[in-house]
């Protein structure tokens, strides 16, 4: 097993607004998680102009989420989070020790008077990955009768990868599943998105994950697509292998490991999209965005 890395992330968000905004109270999700794997060493947000109120809390996934609101007139908002990370590597794995996706899905399903299985929320459908007969289509040949989990989702991953096309700027966070498997061409949200329907429509649970790539990869290693920006993946889960969920990359077709950063995790983008919130004015408004994910 590889040593842990320490990741050093910038994530700059700016808006400029055509007139004054009156009012303003905004969500972010910008904190990294913390888990065995990952350990938050520093973390800073910076918000111009200063909040007239700030605060702080886990949502209902245990995602660290951060509410600010500004009372004062403005026609711009900067927001930067700066984080240091230490990632440490998955352990090795046998996808072929995991069970066969039938048994997992039967597991899953709801049965009267059996035990909650925490796993089973993130079956069902959600605002952002409907329930499709075209992804129940497009996820059974890597999931023939008795197929291990991982192996059905690694081969999923290596599918979507092969036949989906990426693509900077062809689609919106709204653009419809139907559109981009018709199409075969997006971004990260939309290959994140398209493999949790494609799980889900067959029982599996499977989250989506917010976060940031490695900007410069190690040397003699070509950058990952989806770098200095916003990042999305999948969370498997697969009984049998610690923790008991496996994340997966499919626009880099990779097991996510310590060129990864987690944000946070929900069912879809909506659960977890980095800033949003609600203003009174401000007209129309641009936005930029940078990211920078550096060795610390």
């Amino acid at each position: 097993m590889t040593a842990p890395v320490r990741l050093q992330v910038e994530h700059e968000t700016r808006y400029h607004y055509s007139a004054p905004v009156e009012l303003a109270h905004h969500v972010a999700f910008l904190r990294p998680l913390e888990d065995a794997r990952q350990q938050v060493e520093a973390f800073e947000l910076s918000v111009e102009p200063q909040p007239s109120h700030q605060a702080s809390g886990d949502d209902v996934f245990g995602n660290r989420r951060i509410f600010f609101s500004a009372t004062s007139a403005h026609q711009s908002l900067r927001v930067l989070a700066t984080s240091r990370v230490r990632v440490s590597p998955r352990p090795a794995f046998d996808p072929a020790a995991t069970p066969p996706w039938e048994a997992l899905a039967g597991r899953l399903r709801y049965h009267g008077g059996a035990p909650f299985e925490p796993a089973a929320e993130f079956c069902a459908p959600s605002p952002y990955v409907p329930r499709l007969a075209a992804l129940r289509d497009y996820a059974r040949p890597s999931f023939t009768a008795g197929t291990p989990v991982a192996v059905g989702a690694l081969e999923l991953m290596h599918r979507i990868h092969r036949e989906f096309r990426y693509e900077t700027a062809s689609t919106a966070i709204d653009t419809p599943l139907q559109q981009v498997l018709a199409e075969r061409r997006g971004v990260c949200q939309d290959f994140a998105h398209l493999m949790i329907g494609a799980l889900r429509s067959l029982g599996l649970s499977a989250r989506y994950v917010s976060g940031y790539l490695l900007t410069t990869p190690p040397e003699g290693q070509a950058p990952l697509q989806g770098a200095d920006a916003s990042h999305a993946w999948v969370s498997v889960h697969c009984p049998g292998i610690e923790g008991g969920w496996l994340d997966l990359d499919p626009t880099n077709d990779l097991v996510v490991s310590t060129g990864h950063v987690r944000l946070a995790y929900g069912r879809d983008y909506g659960d977890v999209t980095p800033l949003r919130g609600v203003i009174r004015g401000g007209g129309r408004h641009t936005l930029e965005v940078r990211v920078r994910t550096t060795r610390a």
